[in-house]
C-alpha cells in the first residue's frame, strides 16, 4: 500500500504518515455501507438531520485550535484565514439546519383529484427526495470550507444523502482530523456510522465515481481532474450527475469614469484581491480591463507598487507552485514560486494565453482605447464564475452595456467591488458556464442542496403511504396546493419528516 504523507509546504518536509491509500476493495465496502445507511439517514427526518448538523458545527468549534493548527501546518494559509474559514464552515452547517427546519427546499406540491377540461385528474403529490450516496472531492485551496467539512458535505447531508469524501492529498491530516471530529458528531446524533466516510488516493477517487452505489459527485478542482472523473463516469452503465467547479478567469472591467474617480484606490484593492491566499482563490480576478491614458496609468502603477511590496508567498503544494511557474512563463514572465505579478497587455493585441486561468498571485491588466476596443476584447473571453465592473459615480450607460455583454459569460456580476469572498446566502450563485462549472446549480448557499435531490411523485397514494410533508393536515412547511402557494403555519415549529 502507498502511504499518504502530510507535507509542510513551508519546508517541503514530510511531517507524518496519515494513512494508506484506500484500495479498490476498501472503496467497494465503503460505498456499499453508505448505500445501506441511506434509508436510516433519511429516516432521521428533517429535525433529526438538523440536530446532527448543529452537533457537527459544535464539534468543529470544540476542536478549533487543533484543526486550525494542523491545517496551517499543511497549507501555510495562516491562522487568521483558517479561523475565518472554520467560521464559514460552522455557519454553513447551522444554515443548512435552518434550511431543513424551513422545509421549503422540498418543493412540496399537492394536486387533489378533480375534473379538468382534459378529463379526470388523479390525486398527485410531489416533493424532492435524496438522490443517494454522494462522492465529495475536497479542494486544495479551502481545507475547511470546500473539503471534508465544506459546503458540499453540509448540503448533501442536509438533503439526506450519505457522504463519502475523497480527501485531498495537499492536506490529508486536516482531512482525517475533520472527518474523525464530524463522524463522532454524527454518531452522537444517532445517525448510522456510514453517514460520513473518507477515502484517500487518486485511484480511490476514480473507484468512487465508478461505483454503482454512488449516485452523484461534487468536485472542486482542475479541469484536467474533472475530465478524468467525467471519463470514469461516462464508462459507467448508468452515468451520474457530476457537479464540478473548475477553471475561472474572473475578468474585471474598470470604466474610464471609475479610473478618473479612484484609480489609485482600485489599483491597491485589486492587488490585495489578487494576492489574497497567494492568489489561490477560484474567484481571483485574473484579467483586468483598464482604460489607456493617465488615469489608467495611475491604476496600473498603484497595483504594481502594491504587489512589488508583497513578499513571496508559500503556495499550497509543490505541484501548484510548479504549475504557477509554468503559467507565468506562458504569460511572458518567469515568477518564482509564490511571487506576485501584475502584467500588462493591450486589448487590440490580446494574447490567447491571457484568457486562460493561471492559479496563483498574478493578474494581467489589459489596456483598452474606447468602447469598441473593449467590447471586441470582451468577446474573446471564456465563461467564468464572476465578472466585475467598476463604475464612476452614478454611471449607468456603459456599465449596463458591459453587463449585457458579460451576462452570458458568468454566474455572478460584481459592481464596484472584488469577486474574492463568496457570501453564504440564499441569493448567492457560485457557478457559471463551462469551464467555470458544468452545472446550472450553485455550490454555495442554501439552494446548493438542490444538487442532491430528485423529484418524486405519488399518485392516488393512501394517506398513510405518503411522506408527512404531503399529508393534507400538515402545515409546517411552504406547499403549493391545487396551484396556490401556502406558507407554513405561523404556530408550527416546522414539523418532521417521519
Amino acid at each position: 500500500m502507498t502511504d499518504v504523507a502530510s507535507v509542510d509546504p513551508r519546508t517541503g518536509e514530510t511531517i507524518e504518515i496519515v494513512a494508506s491509500e484506500t484500495t479498490t476493495a476498501q472503496v467497494d465496502r465503503t460505498c456499499r455501507a453508505a448505500s445501506a445507511a441511506a434509508a436510516a439517514l433519511d429516516g432521521l427526518g428533517r429535525d433529526g438531520r438538523a440536530a446532527m448538523l448543529h452537533g457537527m458545527a459544535d464539534a468543529l468549534e470544540a476542536h478549533r485550535a487543533q484543526i486550525v493548527a494542523v491545517a496551517d501546518r499543511e497549507t501555510a494559509l495562516g491562522t487568521t484565514r483558517l479561523n475565518g474559514e472554520l467560521n464559514r464552515t460552522t455557519f454553513q452547517l447551522r444554515l443548512f439546519a435552518g434550511v431543513l427546519c424551513d422545509g421549503g427546499y422540498l418543493e412540496a406540491i399537492i394536486d387533489h383529484a378533480r375534473d379538468t377540461p382534459m378529463g379526470p385528474q388523479p390525486d398527485l403529490r410531489r416533493m424532492l427526495v435524496p438522490l443517494g450516496p454522494v462522492a465529495v472531492f475536497g479542494a486544495s485551496n479551502f481545507p475547511l470550507a470546500f473539503s471534508v467539512p465544506g459546503g458540499d458535505t453540509a448540503s448533501a447531508l442536509a438533503a439526506g444523502c450519505p457522504v463519502i469524501i475523497k480527501a485531498h492529498g495537499s492536506h490529508p491530516a486536516t482531512s482525517q482530523l475533520c472527518f474523525d471530529t464530524l463522524r463522532a458528531a454524527t454518531r452522537r446524533a444517532g445517525a448510522p456510522d456510514a453517514t460520513l466516510s473518507i477515502v484517500h488516493g487518486v485511484q480511490a477517487g476514480i473507484d468512487l465515481v465508478s461505483h454503482p452505489a454512488v449516485r452523484v459527485a461534487g468536485f472542486t478542482g482542475s479541469t484536467a481532474g474533472a475530465r478524468a472523473l467525467l471519463a470514469a463516469i461516462d464508462r459507467r452503465p448508468d452515468p451520474i450527475p457530476f457537479y464540478g467547479e473548475l477553471s475561472s478567469l474572473n475578468p474585471m472591467v474598470v470604466t474610464p469614469a471609475a479610473a478618473a474617480d479612484r484609480a489609485p484606490r482600485i489599483g491597491k484593492e485589486l492587488a490585495a484581491s489578487v494576492t489574497l491566499g497567494a492568489g489561490q482563490f477560484c474567484t481571483k480576478p485574473g484579467l483586468v480591463f483598464v482604460p489607456a491614458g493617465p488615469e489608467g496609468d495611475a491604476l496600473v502603477a498603484a497595483a504594481q507598487d502594491t504587489v512589488a511590496a508583497t513578499p513571496p508567498m508559500v503556495m499550497l503544494n509543490r505541484g501548484i507552485a510548479a504549475a504557477y511557474e509554468r503559467g507565468t512563463v506562458r504569460l511572458g514572465a518567469a515568477a518564482v514560486s509564490g511571487m506576485a505579478l501584475v502584467l500588462t497587455a493591450t486589448a487590440a493585441n490580446l494574447p490567447p494565453e491571457t484568457t486562460e486561468e493561471c492559479f496563483g498571485p498574478v493578474t494581467v491588466i489589459v489596456r483598452y482605447t474606447g468602447d469598441h476596443d473593449l467590447f471586441a476584447a470582451i468577446e474573446q473571453l471564456p465563461p467564468s464564475l464572476t465578472v466585475t465592473i467598476h463604475r464612476g459615480p452614478d454611471e449607468i450607460d456603459l456599465p449596463s452595456e458591459i453587463s449585457q455583454q458579460l451576462q452570458s459569460k458568468a454566474g455572478r456580476i460584481v459592481y464596484d467591488g472584488y469577486p474574492t469572498g463568496v457570501a453564504v446566502a440564499w441569493a448567492q450563485h457560485h457557478g457559471g458556464p463551462w469551464p467555470a462549472t458544468n452545472t446550472q446549480h450553485t455550490s454555495v448557499g442554501p439552494t446548493a442542496i438542490r444538487r442532491f435531490l430528485r423529484p418524486m411523485a405519488w399518485q392516488n397514494a393512501p394517506a398513510d403511504l405518503v411522506p408527512r410533508e404531503l399529508a393534507d393536515d400538515f402545515h409546517g412547511i411552504p406547499r403549493r396546493v391545487d396551484g396556490t402557494l401556502h406558507l407554513a403555519a405561523a404556530s408550527s415549529n416546522g414539523g418532521d419528516s417521519a
